[in-house]
């Protein structure tokens, strides 16, 4: 019966230990299989960031444009002239890829509709819209990016990227440059992504603006306030995971913020998508994994069986031995022999109390215990070595065994210095002669290394078993073992491969001496790694990530081969399509203006190295915008696309055709001769060529069109940057433009000199300012008694290189650059100081000054506080001082001009219109102007002696001058005919050579004293 029990326990013990193998065994396929998820989540996450930013780039270049032509569009709306803004439009509607641009508008100051490029039909009222709110309560000049809305005149769905028009610093309105949100759809779809995945583009609000899938359905809606990437204070980049809240697809997402505007530009794939291959390769592990799991509880049964079996044959065992025992003459003659096999024992033989003390232990144990003879080992009681992790379970078996019970447990010890093992051991209880227990026999065997390798074992057939593909070859270089990933990736079977040589997946693309660099490098260093192209089953060639490493025996000889493969067909894709995206252009497929910078730089570079020449050629088409207006931008796109063809038949293969934007192309051409001559004659060749292509009448769908190009050519030179060289080619193309179109011209040295001319008076105005190197000049002005009441204050530049330099020299350079305004004030400041200094003398303090004002000084938004400054500042009477203002100030925006020059009367200063008669001004304006004085321009002056009509048109002004009671003075009066015909006319007060010319202010008040 206690055989029985004894059986019984010890199935219990060997189903539990089952038990426990089965759940480890389980947990590391589980632990595998999350590693796995890992990599490949990992994986999917870089390329997803790399997806997403070369998606953000083409919006970020994007919604630079669009800023841009907001920018300028602003700028040119709040000059008021018309004509250039009208071109400005035709310019940003060119940059714009097809389909992009939906509207050009301004908004004016009240919110209504002031411009489309769709036509004006009726009065909109805007002022309710988003992006015009936002400029109106913002006091700063910056972009603003929309939510999706519907417009009210393009009757589309649009995205607003619009740009405050200011006026001399105040709101006067908001300038859109609407883009479709449809055209941005399609551009994403067109990323080559899973059927799962999405790319979406957002406000950093969290407004939906574009969506690679069902766009109409997310447009304009908000994210949620949850996500990662909404709000001012999101990061710029990042990943989350979640689901999307259209499908409920849980996605991997990356995102990234574009720094030009608050856009966001976010890549999620399908978590479901990228695991499926992964939970396919798990689900057939699992499938193993549980048939290898019912083997060891059939192994487990089939040993509970056994045991049962051996301990009927432990008590047939005690049996006997109580009957050696009563025999004790032939046990002790035993003893001696016993006693050596208890010493040799290379396994530990132990003989523990019911207290856990040591009385037997053979030297196999004490070394173990690494002890040097018993006494030092039971210096500690035997639960002592035992680590604290197995101490219970060590306890526990102790216990089992004094009760009668046989067992067996693996445990961890520390010797006596401190190394620690993991030992097997098998415990037996052992009796008296009266059948009680009172010790146990223990049999321990060291199992560190045993559990170390099995380790090992694990880890290599789980690395093994991991997403790359690994087959491993013998010396020889015949394939022994391939793993799942092998098949995987090549569709080869392990049958179908096992003892074959790894050549027949050679795809053909590499030579014989690629394969010999390779085996070259393994027999030397031991491991080659690189990309190489192989083939599938199937036929199909596929680009490979592989590493070969050789593996040596004992004594040094190569024993295997093992190699490691990774299919990066997925990451080509991508690559390829990236670099696309960078480089070519979508609707030529030529090169981009970036990848022909680049081919510039190693033109030029090489051209210098060589010695040979080279050329680039600047092509635009005439009139393309009449057929884009006429027929349509699908059209226009049609004869791109042919010009494209045709440039490339023009060019040899080495040469580049690029399409910098709209209708502009460029040629390089390189090696062309060494002599520069013969390398223009070439490159006049080859113009020529393209000429007569180009000209060639071209079918755009139903329609026959005629174009003809304009073509500037420019040779390369030492030292040239690409900038200079792209801009001497523009500029002969613009040649070729006044030249009459539809010819060739080569870029002109001289026009270039005037371009450096042009730099350089700007540098030496510059320094001009800084070192005060200008003067006045003082011209008098006399009434009709000839007695001088004042004079004219005059600029001139005593350049040190130019020396006295006459105000048309420069003033024009000075007005297009803006050195206007430094330059105007020290004229005002100057003849301040003047007034300043002729108040003190009695013959001079009566005098007035009068000062010319260029149209930039007069609308800065502060010049009347300038004027203000410079009058109360030097102390003068502001009745004294009298600008001079053009006609052309008339054209801008005449409520400002009325309101500053309202602010100048304040002030007390004197208004004179100059030039009166020349320009555009209307009488219905100009009585609500507050002037002082009319000014004759001198070209009335000049034939008033011989020509009626100047006389009629001279006294005709006296009289309106006289009806709105304004002083008129006439100005270039050189004889005294002229002057006797102007009094006659009603004029009373005079200037011109016949009085005096300008002087410097000594000579002008020496002679001024002298009367």
């Amino acid at each position: 019966m206690t055989s029985h029990l004894h059986a019984k326990r010890i199935g219990w013990v060997v189903l539990l230990l089952t038990l426990v193998a089965s759940g480890l065994y389980w947990w590391q396929l589980t632990r595998a299989a999350g590693q796995l998820r890992a990599e490949t989540v990992a994986q999917a996450e870089l390329r997803a960031k790399q997806l997403n930013g070369a998606v953000a780039e083409q919006v970020s270049i994007l919604v630079r444009s669009a800023d841009r032509a907001a920018q300028e569009l602003a700028e040119a709306y709040a000059s008021g002239r018309k004509r250039e803004f009208d071109t400005l439009v035709a310019k940003v509607e060119q940059r714009f890829p097809f389909g992009s641009l939906l509207q050009i508008a301004s908004i004016d100051a009240e919110g209504y509709l002031s411009y489309s490029n769709l036509g004006m039909k009726s009065s909109v009222y805007l002022a309710d819209r988003e992006h015009y709110k936002a400029h109106l309560n913002s006091p700063e000049p910056r972009l603003f990016v929309s939510a999706p809305v519907f417009g009210r005149v393009s009757k589309q769905w649009s995205i607003q990227f619009t740009r405050p028009i200011l006026h001399r610093g105040r709101f006067n309105g908001v300038m859109v440059v609407a883009l479709s949100p449809e055209y941005l759809h399609r551009s994403l779809a067109a990323t080559t992504l899973a059927s799962d995945d999405v790319i979406a583009i957002f406000r950093q609000s969290g407004e939906y603006l574009a969506r690679s899938v069902e766009n109409e359905k997310a447009m304009g809606k908000h994210v949620g306030a949850n996500r990662d990437f909404v709000g001012p204070d999101a990061a710029p980049s990042g990943s989350f995971k979640t689901s999307a809240n259209f499908d409920k697809v849980v996605r991997l997402f990356q995102w990234q913020r574009i720094e030009e505007a608050p856009i966001v530009v976010v890549t999620g794939l399908s978590e479901t998508t990228l695991l499926r291959p992964v939970e396919a390769i798990l689900a057939k592990n699992r499938g193993q994994a549980i048939v290898a799991t019912a083997v060891l509880w059939l192994m487990a049964f089939a040993a509970a069986a056994l045991l049962r079996r051996l301990s009927a044959q432990q008590k047939e065992t005690f049996e006997r031995a109580e009957q050696l025992e009563a025999a004790g003459k032939k046990l002790a003659t035993s003893e001696k022999r016993l006693r050596s096999i208890f010493e040799t024992e290379p396994q530990c033989i132990k003989v523990v109390d019911n207290k856990g003390r040591l009385l037997e232990m053979n030297s196999a144990g004490l070394e173990m215990l690494e002890a040097s003879s018993l006494e030092e080992a039971q210096s500690r009681s035997l639960f002592d070595y035992v680590a604290p992790d197995y101490k219970d379970a060590f306890l526990a078996l102790h216990k089992r065994v004094m009760q009668g019970e046989s067992g067996k447990l693996i445990f961890k010890i520390t010797g006596l210095k401190g190394t620690a093992r993991f030992l097997e051991t098998h415990a037996t209880p052992m009796r008296d002669a009266n059948g009680e227990v009172t010790s146990l026999l223990g049999i321990t065997r060291d199992i560190t290394e045993t559990l170390q390798a099995e380790q090992q074992l694990r880890i290599a057939a789980t690395a093994f078993e991991s997403q790359e593909g690994i087959f491993v070859t013998d010396a020889e270089g015949k394939i022994l073992q391939v793993n799942q990933a092998f098949t995987r990736i090549t569709g080869y079977s392990a049958d179908e491969v096992v003892g074959k040589n790894p050549r027949l997946l050679q795809s053909g693309r590499h030579d014989r001496s690629f394969y010999e660099d390779m085996w070259e490098r393994i027999e030397r260093e031991g491991v080659w790694e690189g990309e190489v192209w192989n083939r599938r089953k199937n036929g199909e060639a596929y680009p490979e990530h592989l590493t070969i490493t050789s593996v040596k025996d004992s004594k040094g000889r190569i024993a295997n081969y093992v190699a490691t493969l990774m299919d990066i067909t997925a990451s080509k894709s991508a690559e390829e399509e990236i670099k696309n995206l960078a480089f070519f252009d979508p609707l030529t497929q030529l090169p981009n203006r970036r990848l022909l910078q680049d081919r510039l730089q190693r033109a030029l570079t090489a051209s210098v190295r060589s010695g040979r020449g080279g050329a680039v050629l600047f092509i635009d088409l005439d009139n393309f915008k009449t057929l884009n207006d006429t027929l349509g931008h699908d059209t226009g796109d049609l004869l791109l696309v042919q010009v494209a063809e045709r440039l490339v038949t023009c060019v040899r293969e080495g040469d580049t055709v690029a399409r910098l934007g709209g209708d502009e192309f460029v040629v390089m051409l390189e090696d062309l001769s060494e002599n520069t001559l013969e390398a223009a004659e070439q490159a006049k060749n080859v113009g020529a060529k393209i000429l007569g292509a180009l000209n060639v009448q071209y079918l755009l769908g139903e329609h026959a069109y005629n174009s003809t190009p304009s073509v500037g050519a420019t040779l390369f030179e030492r030292n040239i940057s690409i900038d200079e060289l792209l801009r001497q080619a523009d500029i002969a193309m613009y040649q070729a433009k006044k030249a009459g179109r539809n010819t060739l011209r080569f870029f002109d040295p001289q026009m270039q000199a005037s371009i450096n001319a042009h730099a350089a008076l700007d540098a030496e105005l510059r320094n001009a300012i800084e070192n005060e190197e200008f003067q006045l000049h003082f011209q008098v002005q006399v009434d009709d008694k000839g007695r001088p009441f004042g004079a004219e204050a005059l600029i001139r530049w005593d350049s040190p290189g130019r020396g006295l330099t006459m105000p048309g020299a420069f003033i024009p350079h000075a007005e297009e650059t803006g050195l206007i305004l430094p330059i105007g004030l020290w004229v005002l400041e100057t003849a301040c100081k003047q007034l300043k200094a002729w108040a003190q003398n009695e013959m001079t303090c009566r005098l007035v000054l009068a000062v010319n004002v260029s149209a930039k000084q007069f609308h800065q938004t502060d010049f009347a506080a300038q004027v203000r400054a410079a009058v109360e500042g030097n102390g003068i009477d502001p009745g004294q001082l009298k600008l001079e203002l053009t006609e052309s100030m008339l054209l801008g925006d005449i409520e400002d001009t009325i309101a500053t020059m309202n602010a100048l009367n304040e002030i007390g200063v004197r208004l004179s219109l100059d030039d009166f008669g020349t320009g555009y001004s209307s009488l219905q304006y100009l009585k609500r102007l507050p002037l002082n004085q009319l000014k004759i321009d001198q070209s009335f002056v000049r034939d008033i002696t011989s020509d009626n009509s100047d006389r009629t048109i001279i006294s005709t002004i006296v009289v309106m001058a006289q009806s709105l009671n304004l002083e008129v003075i006439a100005e270039g009066v050189e004889t005294e005919e002229q002057r006797e015909l102007l009094e006659r006319s009603g004029c009373k007060q005079f200037q011109g050579y016949l009085f005096g010319c300008p002087v410097p202010i000594g000579k002008f008040q020496s002679l001024f004293l002298q009367g």
